[in-house]
């Protein structure tokens, strides 16, 4: 989380030196990264993790097989992306500029060279050294922006900054990592590489399925927005816009991938309890409540917080912060809700679901940016993640009925997303008569809360 957290606080630096069609550029970019990481790995983190814990399992020659897998295939995607930069660069949009390609393509290849070893440190029960190696990554590349952009920064040189700080803070990988890039041999086991092969496709279908989820509409905005839809301004601009306004839907996306860590071995640890169906849905409905006060404080102090982005360019995208929060609530309990196909060992609908809510993260996005823009974007994603967790809401009943409180759930959701388009209505000259109203607006949410959900506290 702090990684996520550091990063985060990096956009209004990048905001501040960038105009939106620069950062525009950066965050499409970024987006085609994260679907070509799904593929350098090829779900062997996971392949890993199963074949190196079976019985009478040899961990160090499953790692060297899976460490040479992924090492091959990263060597030769990076390979060829450098050798055809320039042709790459034109299909991506961004020719004379294949210096961005080249540095993108050994910052994935760091990344995925590692990432069996990083595997491998949770495997040995390191979380010490796993959470020092990943801190110290984002502390120097945040020192390493904070340097290039306020010290020797040159406006010719422009986003290539961030990757260079990018491919540097990873060369630190490299050195984190000696001992074990050094220690392993290059192998191949027939019988251990096909069975590993075999488990690791679906894996990385689900994993590209998910990131098409998550980055496809920043894709989608760059070739599916209409010429001049917004007046004088580019697609790039556009898309600009629409990634640092999307950075605030983090403030969100953290607190339900922290529960998800923590809640996913409660699940399982109280899966064999007699009332755990009963304790599960009391879980899901207090993180309901927790969102819901997370989207309720954003979304009505967009005034104050969008002087994170020091640049006045960006605040015209700020609509669509709400929904992309109300997005990732969805996405929160669909997690929850996927206790059902973990307990019961039918996995495979997650598989399903996950690439249903791709097919109409695509679907949804080619019908609404063309009508409404980035906009249209954002409420894609609400539908996609609101999609996902209502069909597995119904499969769950059907195959591991948990006594949800629908009701009470839906209308904290509904009251909450009212309240805010009311507040957000409210239009005051004076800002602080304005936070100072918001302030007033949280504490009597929190009381009606605690005034509904009083007498469940104290059961607890």
């Amino acid at each position: 989380m702090v990684p996520r957290l550091f990063n985060f606080f990096l956009f209004p630096i990048h905001t501040l030196f960038f105009h939106p069609e620069e950062y525009g550029v950066f965050t499409y970019l970024m987006s085609v990264v994260a679907v070509l990481n799904i593929v350098y790995t090829f779900g062997m983190e996971t392949a890993y993790f199963r074949f190196a814990t079976k019985p009478g399992a040899d961990e160090k020659k499953n790692f060297n097989v899976a460490q040479t897998v992924v090492a091959s295939i990263s060597a030769l995607f990076s390979l060829s992306f450098i050798f055809f930069a320039s042709s790459f660069a034109s299909l991506l949009n961004v020719s004379h500029h294949g210096n961005y390609i080249i540095w993108l393509s050994l910052i994935m290849f760091i990344d995925n060279v590692v990432s069996i070893p990083f595997a491998r440190l949770r495997l040995h029960k390191k979380p010490v050294q796993f959470a020092i190696f990943r801190i110290s990554n984002v502390v120097i590349l945040t020192g390493l922006n904070l340097y290039f952009l306020y010290v020797i920064f040159d406006p010719q040189i422009g986003i290539s900054y961030i990757f260079i700080a990018n491919l540097i803070a990873n060369a630190f990988y490299l050195i984190f990592f000696f001992r074990t890039l050094t220690s392993w041999r290059p192998a191949y086991d027939r019988e251990i590489f096909s069975s590993m092969i075999h488990y690791a496709y679906p894996v990385m279908l689900t994993g590209l399925a998910g990131m098409t989820n998550e980055f496809f509409s920043r894709l989608a905005l760059e070739n599916w927005l209409p010429k001049n839809f917004y007046p004088g301004k580019s697609s790039a601009y556009a898309l600009g816009v629409f990634g640092a306004c999307y950075k605030f839907s983090v403030l969100m996306n953290l607190a339900v991938q922290a529960f998800r860590m923590a809640g996913e071995p409660f699940f399982f640890s109280q899966a064999s309890d007699r009332n755990s169906r009963q304790l599960f849905a009391k879980v899901n409905h207090y993180f309901v409540i927790v969102c819901c006060f997370i989207l309720l404080s954003v979304s009505i102090n967009l005034d104050v917080l969008k002087f994170l982005m020091q640049n006045a360019e960006y605040w015209e995208g700020l609509n669509i912060v709400p929904p992309l929060l109300l997005g990732y609530l969805f996405l929160g309990v669909y997690y929850n809700y996927t206790v059902w196909f973990k307990l019961t060992d039918k996995t495979y609908f997650g598989t399903i679901i996950t690439i249903g809510g791709a097919l109409l993260t695509i679907a949804f996005n080619l019908i609404l940016i063309p009508i409404a823009g980035y906009y249209g974007s954002s409420w894609a994603t609400v539908l996609v993640y609101l999609s996902m967790m209502v069909g597995c809401y119904i499969l769950g009943q059907k195959y591991y009925p948990i006594p949800y409180k629908i009701l009470s759930d839906s209308m904290y959701i509904i009251g909450t997303s009212l309240l805010i388009y009311s507040v957000n209505e409210i239009k005051l000259e004076s800002l602080y008569i304005s936070v100072g109203l918001h302030v007033a607006i949280i504490i009597a949410f929190l009381a009606i809360v605690y005034g509904i959900e009083k007498e469940g506290f104290r059961r607890e």
